[in-house]
């Protein structure tokens, strides 16, 4: 059965019951009524009737001519006394005649009601015929059901024309998605009102907007993964080369070794990332910042490294700072177009700023920054900062840099910039970017080796 249907019966029965309820109130109300009327008609008369007998004046006595209204008299022990016909048949239970007093009370019957009150030595008692209330119901009754029966079908008509209208935007909604192949995440057209259904559709097309950009995201994850393995799957493939020229060359086989080990985190970190997985192990040992900068900048031919006389010892791991590094040089290389627009920098600082003091550049730099002020811990940091002359970010990307497959100035998916983010974040530093036009600058900020005493 169709939701058409379903909608059509729920209202022609609804519509059914209206009816119903209707004749059966307007015929109450009218029964009530006349009922009601007649009671205190009797109960106004008998008072006065009582009243004249008490003072002697029964002659006096003057009953409306509407309505067949009758004035009998019964003694105190029940018995009839007098009646306006031998055959009377208005005739009250003799219990009630007993309970009568001073004040007027209602009696009612099958088909008359009258009113009785106690006077000096006998009751008097007021009837009427109702038989003319039941027939007055009955052609009213009849009169409702024949308007109603043909209420009825008028009625159920225009329910069908209603929810054919009523349901056309949906029809055509149903229509537009029977039509559309899986593929097809565009919103689903709607010209309707915001009632119910076109929230609805507004909130069908907000999932097919999250559908559409997982599959972007997809998509994007998957052009991220090809990006961070093309370098060492192509450093594995030139060593492989070399070994099969020769066998024998145990270092070339090493570096094999720990580039095939190197990818095999770098797969397992991208699809922890892809999972949403923010706890990662590190595996620390001492590492100099500077011959693992001075290694990472070896990758790429042209980019400028600068370093103060000591190196800075971090406690971390070298595989993830080396990706880390990696990341940022390679981000900086796309972004400049050209290597040689990159420096990377090595110095000390007291704590993580924005825009931290750089003995290698301009005290008086304005950037625009992208993270907010925080309150790092009191301890010295190892601070290096990957800078790159190439146009700038805007300002409205900063905020959004580090989300996974945020897109930057320079393409890409910003998934290497997630990692780096998560790698020094496991590492309890942090990563800032400062941009201006013209010059891009990532900092990331590491706790300093603890000198022991």
């Amino acid at each position: 059965m169709s939701f058409r249907t379903r909608l059509i019966l729920a209202y022609t029965f609804l519509w059914v019951l209206i009816l119903v309820l209707t004749l059966t109130i307007a015929v109450y109300s009218i029964n009530f009524g006349l009922y009601g009327q007649v009671e205190r008609s009797l109960m106004r008369y008998v008072g006065e009737v009582a009243q004249l007998y008490a003072s002697g004046r029964a002659g006096e006595i003057n009953l409306p001519l509407s309505g067949p209204i009758s004035v009998s008299l019964y003694s105190s022990d029940g018995q009839l006394l007098a009646a306006p016909t031998p055959d009377f048949e208005q005739v009250i239970p003799k219990n009630y005649i007993l309970a009568a007093s001073n004040s007027a009370k209602p009696y009612y019957a099958p088909t008359f009601m009258a009113a009785y009150q106690a006077i000096p030595g006998a009751v008097v008692v007021v009837s009427q015929n109702t038989r003319y209330i039941e027939d007055i119901s009955t052609t009213v009754r009849s009169a409702l059901i024949q308007g109603m029966a043909l209420l009825f079908p008028l009625g159920a008509l225009l329910i069908v024309l209603a929810a054919q209208v009523s349901l056309i935007p949906l029809h055509r909604a149903a229509s537009e998605v029977e039509k559309r192949s899986p593929r097809n995440l565009e919103p689903i057209h709607y010209s309707g009102p915001k009632d119910d259904l076109g929230v609805m559709v507004e909130k069908v097309n907000d999932l097919l907007s999250a559908l559409r950009e997982a599959r972007s995201r997809e998509r994007a994850f998957l052009a991220e993964v090809s990006h961070e393995l093309r370098t060492p799957l192509t450093s594995l493939n030139g060593y492989l080369e070399r070994l099969s020229r020769n066998p024998g060359d145990a270092e070339m086989l090493e570096r094999a070794r720990k580039i095939a080990a190197h990818t095999t985190r770098m797969v397992q970190d991208l699809l922890a990332l892809a999972r949403g997985e923010a706890e990662r192990s590190v595996n620390a040992h001492i590492v100099n910042l500077g011959e693992l900068l001075h290694q990472a900048v070896g990758e790429y031919p042209g980019v400028q490294l600068k370093m103060p006389p000591e190196s800075p010892e971090v406690l971390g791991d070298p595989d993830r700072l080396l990706q880390l590094a990696r990341n940022l040089i390679a981000n900086a290389v796309r972004a400049a177009g050209a290597p040689e627009k990159v420096q990377v920098r090595v110095w000390m600082v007291k704590e993580p700023t924005d825009n931290p003091p750089d003995p290698y550049g301009s005290s008086e730099e304005v950037r625009t920054t992208s993270t907010p002020e925080i309150t790092p811990p009191k301890q010295p940091w190892a601070a290096f900062a990957v800078v790159d002359w190439g146009p700038g970010i805007a300002p409205e990307v900063l905020p959004r840099l580090f989300t996974r497959f945020a897109r930057g100035p320079e393409g890409g998916t910003g998934l290497g910039l997630a990692i780096a983010k998560q790698i020094a974040e496991a590492h309890g530093g942090e990563i800032r970017v400062a941009s201006r036009p013209g010059e891009t600058r990532f900092t990331v900020f590491l706790p300093l080796l603890a000198e022991e005493d």
